[in-house]
């Protein structure tokens, strides 16, 4: 799977580069950001794979979330792709809605016509993008850590439980905790999988909380004054959830910050510190 290089910036000693590349599995062209800190010209580095939220692409968290700083500081590389299938013969939302379609990937694979021809993020993700990447850079594939914000908090949260081996750590800013029972899960869903909402378990952190045994611990960080938390968001679930199976979970509710990119700029530094804790460790 060769990348073209669409740009490249010396970011606090190291780089921040995007590429685009064709995806077998999406079936269209793809853009991703990968950061590499200053420590990678001389070793392979821990790699933390950050997922964004609807509407967003590649390049929100990039140019928004000030993470480069921290990266470079304790070397650890971020991999950010975009949040879903792109193109003209990609299908989208046919009511023209910003929290389904393009943009709206929700990280799964779609089973329902005609999302299943493209709409495989989680196979994208797993089987393509991120093994090409630990191979063509100086990475180490033990070391993997993986977050997110909003949705992208909600595949942070999925694809880590149901890939252990895979991800070391996982924590995610505002996530969609419980999509099974929220309207824009509840959209989705039925549309990407279909009606049978026991198909929907697996993409439901809440669940997995529940059928997972021994998950690592997790950090979540939510704004209260987040315009989503109440109809949304729903992180009493996951707490419910991690309490009721003894998950570790450290939920930190931060008064008067909301579901913006400025909330991810304050709390980002932890993050990184949280993920490097696990992903250093021997």
């Amino acid at each position: 799977m060769p990348f073209n290089q669409l740009a490249a910036n010396k970011c606090f000693a190291g780089q921040q580069l995007r590429f685009r590349h064709l995806s077998q599995v999406l079936g269209c062209d793809m853009t991703f950001s990968l950061y590499m800190p200053p420590q990678a010209q001389q070793r392979q580095v821990p790699l933390l794979l950050w997922l964004s939220g609807l509407t967003c692409t590649d390049e929100n968290f990039v140019q928004k979330a000030g993470a480069q700083r921290y990266a470079a500081h304790h070397g650890i590389a971020i991999l950010c792709p975009d949040t879903s299938p792109r193109g003209e013969n990609v299908p989208d939302d046919p009511d023209g809605a910003w929290d389904f379609g393009q943009g709206a990937g929700f990280y799964l694979n779609a089973t329902q016509t005609p999302w299943d021809q493209h709409y495989h993020m989680e196979q994208y993700l797993i089987d393509e993008l991120l093994p090409q990447v630990i191979h063509n850079f100086p990475i180490s594939p033990e070391r993997v850590g993986i977050s997110g914000h909003s949705m992208g908090g909600h595949g942070a949260l999925t694809l880590g439980l149901n890939y252990p081996a895979r991800f070391r750590s996982i924590s995610a800013f505002a996530p969609i905790c419980a999509p099974s029972q929220v309207p824009w899960g509840k959209k989705a869903f039925s549309r990407y999988l279909g009606e049978d909402s026991s198909t929907w378990l697996r993409y439901d952190a809440c669940e997995l909380i529940r059928q997972h045994t021994s998950p690592p611990p997790l950090l979540v960080d939510q704004g209260t004054t987040d315009q989503f938390l109440v109809e949304q968001l729903k992180p009493d679930l996951l707490q419910q959830a991690c309490s009721d199976h003894d998950v570790p979970l450290q939920l930190r509710m931060h008064p008067g910050y909301d579901h913006s990119y400025f909330f991810i700029a304050t709390f980002i530094e932890d993050h990184i510190l949280f993920h490097c804790e696990r992903l250093l460790e021997s």
